[in-house]
């Protein structure tokens, strides 16, 4: 089937603050405020952004853990964001998560194997118990854990192993599409390794397709083909992995590939230090939402919210009034630094030797 798997489009979710004596709302926490990006299929698309930016908001707005306020997402040309939960049910076999915590995320009172099965059981993808088994244990290998585990609890894994079946239970009813919402944040860095590779395997070999919500830039450099850059409920840059990381447009992304450490000692690299604290999703500020901490605001930056725009002719989509004003140059780079120049200000940004 052509066109990509999974389309947002606009996606919004303002959560009500309730107070006063009868409850009634006071204000809206704007955690997603119209996010659009594709997945196409056998793609990794990553969501990348500090704590707090609304990218975990999107993976559940996407499966309907949490309602979206506004916005369309389809799959497969087809809007799921307003079918009934009757009507949503065999669809979500398409579209499975991997969370976080892997302990909290699995049923501490039943058996590895049982949990596996439930969603197998669930969707009746199998006619007896012997069929139940015969998946299971073949998820268990396809996970590199031992298929004697099935018999054990959750607390009695290790981390690694845990999220290890967590990713298993994922697959059990076949999906297209894994959201992998932080899913090594809490892991030690080898263990990290082994589970990113694990998931770009099973990639390769199901054709599956993920969006990898993370914060971890050193760990997107790895697993994704794209990247997505939210600030404060908006998207402000989407490039392939390779023009990211060789050539960010957006200030904030240099900001936060300016912090992703570098092992190699003959590498230097300068620390973009933002100026000031995130500002608040109740109350974000006008224009472009970064221009409070912007070291390169201009004018049309506090009045006027950019739009994604393409850089040139390349498909690296920038949200900045710098990339798409002619008076600053042709490349950002050079935007950048002429901007800077012109406000006396020092050009923070990364060097490589």
């Amino acid at each position: 089937m052509s066109g990509p798997l999974l389309e947002v489009r606009n996606l919004k979710k303002h959560f009500p603050l309730q107070g006063g004596l009868f409850g009634s709302v006071t204000g809206y926490v704007h955690a997603v405020d119209g996010v659009s990006f594709t997945i196409n299929r056998g793609e990794t698309l990553s969501l990348v952004g500090e704590s707090g930016c609304g990218k975990s908001t999107v993976g559940r707005c996407i499966l309907r853990l949490t309602e979206p306020t506004a916005g369309e997402v389809l799959l497969d040309g087809q809007r799921i964001d307003h079918l009934s939960p009757g009507a949503l049910r065999p669809l979500r076999q398409r579209i499975q998560i991997v969370f976080q915590d892997p302990f909290s995320s699995l049923n501490p009172r039943m058996r590895v194997g049982d949990i596996i099965a439930e969603p197998i059981i669930n969707f009746g993808l199998a006619n007896n118990k012997n069929e139940v088994e015969d998946r299971v244990s073949g998820l268990m290998d396809r996970v590199r854990l031992p298929r004697d585990a099935m018999r054990r609890h959750p607390h009695e894994f290790s981390g690694g192993q845990r999220q290890r079946v967590g990713i298993a239970r994922a697959l059990a009813p076949g999906p297209d599409l894994i959201i992998c919402d932080e899913a090594v944040s809490a892991l030690d860095v080898s263990v990290k390794a082994q589970i990113v590779n694990l998931l770009a395997a099973l990639q390769d070999e199901l054709g599956l397709a993920l969006l990898f919500i993370s914060h971890d830039l050193a760990i997107v450099e790895h697993v994704t083909h794209r990247v997505a850059v939210m600030y404060l409920g908006k998207i402000v840059e989407i490039s392939d992995r390779r023009t990211l990381f060789a050539s960010p447009q957006h200030p904030y992304t240099r900001a936060l590939l300016s912090a992703v450490p570098v092992p190699d000692p003959s590498v230097r690299r300068d620390r973009i230090v933002l100026r000031g604290d995130v500002p608040s999703p109740i109350n974000p500020p006008p224009g472009c939402r970064f221009h409070t901490r912007c070291p390169f605001v201009f004018d049309p930056c506090r009045t006027a919210a950019p739009s994604l725009r393409p850089i040139g002719k390349t498909e690296q989509l920038v949200a900045c009034h710098l990339s798409s004003d002619a008076a600053f140059g042709q490349s950002n780079a050079a935007q950048l630094q002429t901007a800077a120049a012109s406000k006396n200000a020092p050009l923070h940004g990364q060097k490589r030797d």
